[in-house]
């Protein structure tokens, strides 16, 4: 989802989460063309695509706040958009209430910083993305979906593939965390961010919507 050429990470893992939402709720999973994703890219984020290089990057609650109020663009020429109901920030520090999100959410959408050990160079990232205590070299910033976990981590989607976070890695380098509530998750599962009903979570979101 052009996250190997551009800066687009927040915006990649948005339609990865579309993926895992409409698979588990459907089963048929949407994957929006590259196209989708640039646009979003540019509308939530500021991209100019004539501008040379990555772009200038993203904030997740940016992003996430743009799906609230406009939504993500897909189909052809990204005519129609999906929304998202809500979105929650959940505190890194409480495990468990992580694991709650995704088991609740069908996914956490989450930023952490880059360690060295995770791109060597010349190599791909590791399957296992484990804590290197004398790695301190942070390279940069990322965004990516936790789609499932057990006792050892999180199971990740980045770059197009699936890698395990081991629970110290994102002990060490996860900062932000997010529980998004979405349509289609919610009426296939049941399920919503912290146990809220759907006229709970729209009204927490009014004022973030409407702003």
């Amino acid at each position: 989802m052009l996250n190997d050429t551009l800066g687009d990470c927040t915006c990649a893992a948005v339609y990865h989460s579309i993926q895992v939402w409409t698979f588990n709720a459907r089963k048929k999973m949407l994957t929006e063309p590259d196209s989708d994703v640039e646009k979003l890219y540019v509308l939530a984020c500021g991209y100019n695509p004539r501008v040379p290089g990555e772009g200038p990057g993203g904030n997740e609650q940016h992003v996430l706040t743009y799906l609230l109020r406009k939504g993500a663009p897909m189909g052809p020429k990204g005519a129609t958009r999906h929304k998202i109901l809500a979105f929650v920030e959940v505190d890194p520090r409480n495990v468990d209430d992580v694991k709650r999100t995704i088991s609740d959410c069908g996914l956490a959408y989450i930023g952490f910083n880059v360690p060295q050990s995770l791109q060597p160079a010349g190599a791909p990232p590791p399957q296992v993305w484990d804590y290197v205590p004398d790695d301190s070299n942070i390279i940069g910033g990322h965004a990516v979906i936790l789609v499932g976990y057990d006792s050892k981590g999180a199971k990740v989607i980045s770059w197009g593939q699936f890698y395990t976070m081991t629970w110290d890695f994102f002990a060490h380098f996860v900062d932000e965390v997010y529980a998004i509530a979405d349509a289609n998750w919610i009426e296939s599962k049941g399920t919503t961010p912290g146990g809220l009903t759907l006229d709970q979570l729209e009204a927490q979101m009014q004022s973030l919507s409407e702003g």
